[in-house]
């Protein structure tokens, strides 16, 4: 692995894509809102809907979906209807998150490898990665390429397996309490940048507003490597521990 950090250590920075890299969720709800019409649901998807899926696998959506409209499709049909009617919409084009471009040329420039790691499938993981420049990621992970998903630590795992780093040189940056679970519990720092999900108090993880507040130094502060800022110790949680949505097994 020739990445390095200014004092010569390997070091890599995994980033999740929806939510964290690309403002995709308004376009999941209206996929996910379309879809449970179909599944001939009772009543209108909601926000709260959403919200209790978002970081989780497309399957365990698909399956939670299925449940909460009381239909008898398989979920299979339904993990089509998704992502079918999310490769439309990305078709259309797909709108970064502020700071997310800069973020990226930055920790690369730093001397980071990176990595995409993402719980939707690969159809949708390529249609993104088409709108940035080749070679941006060293490694990348789509949600069915993997036997479990978030917030299991599987997908980080296998990225890292990837890169050929160990999780102690590793940072990875979420969106959701389900992608920082499955971040630390691959073993890594972990830096949440909320897009939808409340995150529960007492939360270990670092949180930031936006990429725009997120800088190679602090990345590299919280692995103890040289040229870190120390700012890692702002805005985490109170304490380990705490419950929220990210906890549910529907998660996407």
């Amino acid at each position: 692995m020739s990445a390095g950090s200014a004092d010569g250590r390997a070091w890599a920075v995994l980033f999740d894509l929806d939510g964290l890299l690309v403002d995709s969720e308004p376009a999941w709800f209206a996929v996910e809102r379309e879809v449970f019409a179909r599944l001939e649901a009772t009543r209108p998807w909601t926000p709260a809907d959403q919200h209790r899926l978002v970081g989780g696998s497309i399957d365990a959506s698909a399956q939670a979906m299925v449940r909460w409209a009381g239909s008898g499709r398989p979920p299979e049909d339904v993990v089509g209807w998704l992502v079918a009617g999310m490769a439309a919409r990305m078709r259309e084009g797909v709108a970064f998150k502020p700071g997310a471009r800069e973020l990226l040329m930055g920790v690369r420039a730093a001397g980071a490898a990176t990595a995409l790691v993402s719980s939707s499938h690969r159809v949708l993981v390529d249609a993104v990665l088409h709108r940035l420049p080749a070679g941006s990621f060293q490694a990348t992970v789509a949600g069915d390429e993997v036997a479990r998903g978030k917030p299991a630590p599987d997908p980080y795992a296998r990225a890292l397996s990837l890169l050929g780093l160990p999780a102690s040189v590793a940072v990875v940056l979420e969106d959701s309490p389900t992608g920082a679970r499955a971040g630390s519990a691959a073993g890594c720092a972990v830096v949440v940048v909320p897009d939808q999900p409340v995150l529960p108090d007492g939360h270990p993880w670092v949180q930031r507003d936006s990429l725009r507040d997120v800088t190679p130094g602090m990345l590299r502060g919280l692995l103890g490597l040289v040229g870190g800022d120390g700012s890692e110790h702002v805005q985490t949680g109170r304490a380990p521990g705490g419950q929220d949505r990210g906890e549910h097994t529907d998660d996407r």
